[in-house]
């Protein structure tokens, strides 16, 4: 099970939609000049280095055993019995942009902002650009978001979003210069494949949607606030909240490390935003995500509240590592240094989008409790008056993490297949003018196809 917020490797090692939407037109089919066609002009500007490849099969199914994908970064954020397309050739190349840091070791590279983009050979003419969730890498999306997209006929780009792993937040040299470069290369990834696109097809995208997962939600809700002359709209799955006076993670998390140690009750976490009806769900997160989460930002944006336990690094073993401070019991936002909520406004989001974005949340979320992220930032679209772009759905007992559906399929349901289903929603309301229901719950189904379908209506 991966950590969305934390280490997707650590905790792998401790623990009605189609799937094909709309074929691709004839007109599109032609202008892609056969396959692999102009595989010779695609040069992604600005890389250090890239490497192309003419493949049959651009989804999970046909890159399985390669290289050109990675399973373990996919870990827990699909239920296991999803269905995914399968038999979209065309071109994948994957490389990086020039930069300082190397936590990820894909390919052997040993370099950070790291991508993959991949172009089909029957192109719709849209393209859809999304980061890796929690601390994972580009490959992290591959099943949940590529497949779909590719067989529907969108090219697709994934960056690693400059640095990866529990150990981010050693990079840059200013308290939040690491989230801060995720929205950056998001931008550069989102220019250069535009551009690429252009190199393959002979024009450049028509159509341009961001979208992610919980972290690359947070991307989303920020690349349409701050560049939203790059897209036409997005979706964002439980993107994370950052505000510079709250709420945000530092705010909902001291609640969990003081009910993990002892110090408060479920009541204090309930006034944190966490959600009645979650409980069943806090002994898992206790162990696997509450303390490494906290930490880990904690040490990215108030680098001096605690010198004894400065973040994951303190750890030497998987235990460790995801064990909670005990100084973080105690963590009061409100009252650290000015300099902590300067870091935070550096990345802060103000709901001041510039295009439409549909947002889901389950309400059984136990990382990112809804009423305090995905609530809070609907009521900031409407007070910047940009309400008429925003759409909000709550998953009734969607969680953050699709994987934890296979552990209790009596409680929860998968939120993916509402995501495909908010996909083809946002792409009727930006390419056909078709009204998005309005803000509302989606039931859990009586029966049905729980895992593939979720009608919004």
């Amino acid at each position: 099970m991966r950590l969305p917020l934390g280490v997707p490797f650590l905790a792998a090692a401790l623990t009605a939609v189609t799937l094909t939407g709309t074929a691709p037109s004839a007109t599109a089919v032609a202008e892609s000049g056969g396959h692999c066609a102009r595989l010779e002009r695609v040069r992604v500007p600005g890389a250090a280095l890239q490497r192309e490849a003419c493949l049959e099969d651009l989804t999970t199914t046909g890159l399985a055993g390669t290289d050109y994908t990675d399973p373990a970064d996919q870990a827990g954020l699909t239920a296991a019995g999803t269905r995914t397309p399968s038999g979209v050739p065309g071109i994948q190349v994957d490389g990086y942009f020039p930069d300082s840091s190397g936590f990820n070791t894909t390919h052997g590279w040993r370099h950070d902002a790291q991508f993959v983009i991949r172009l089909p050979d029957r192109w719709n003419g849209g393209l859809v650009v999304t980061g890796a969730p929690g601390n994972r890498k580009q490959y992290a999306t591959d099943k949940a978001i590529s497949d779909r997209v590719l067989a529907q006929g969108y090219a697709y780009a994934a960056t690693d979003k400059g640095n990866s792993g529990t150990d981010f937040y050693r990079d840059g040299v200013r308290p939040g210069d690491a989230v801060a470069e995720w929205n950056a290369r998001t931008t550069q990834l989102t220019r250069a494949v535009r551009r690429v696109a252009a190199q393959r097809y002979g024009h450049a995208p028509r159509r341009t949607y961001v979208t992610g997962i919980s972290n690359g939600g947070y991307l989303t809700r920020w690349q349409l606030e701050n560049h939203p002359e790059l897209y036409d709209g997005g979706v964002d799955w439980e993107g994370a909240l950052w505000t510079a006076d709250g709420p945000n993670l530092l705010t909902s998390l001291p609640a969990t490390i003081a009910r993990s140690l002892g110090a408060a009750g479920d009541e204090d976490l309930y006034a944190a935003g966490f959600s009645r009806g979650s409980e069943f769900l806090w002994p898992y997160h206790e162990k696997a995500y509450w303390g490494v989460t906290q930490k880990i930002y904690r040490a990215e944006f108030d680098p001096g509240y605690d010198p004894r336990c400065p973040g994951p690094t303190s750890g030497s073993s998987p235990e460790e590592i995801l064990a909670p401070c005990a100084s973080d019991a105690a963590y009061d936002y409100a009252a650290r240094p000015a300099s902590v909520r300067r870091a935070v406004a550096r990345v802060a989001l103000t709901g001041r989008i510039g295009k439409p974005l549909i947002t889901l949340h389950g309400d059984l979320d136990a990382l990112l409790p809804k009423a305090a992220d995905s609530d809070v930032y609907a009521r900031m679209i409407d007070e910047r008056g940009r309400g008429t772009l925003h759409r909000y759905y709550t998953i009734a007992g969607g969680t953050h993490v699709d994987g934890l559906y296979d552990t209790h399929p009596d409680r929860l349901r998968p939120i993916l297949p509402c995501y495909r289903s908010a996909f083809d929603t946002l792409t009727a309301w930006v390419e056909r003018g078709t009204p998005p229901p309005a803000d509302h719950t989606v039931g859990e189904p009586a029966d049905g196809d729980v895992v593939d379908s979720c009608p919004l209506r």
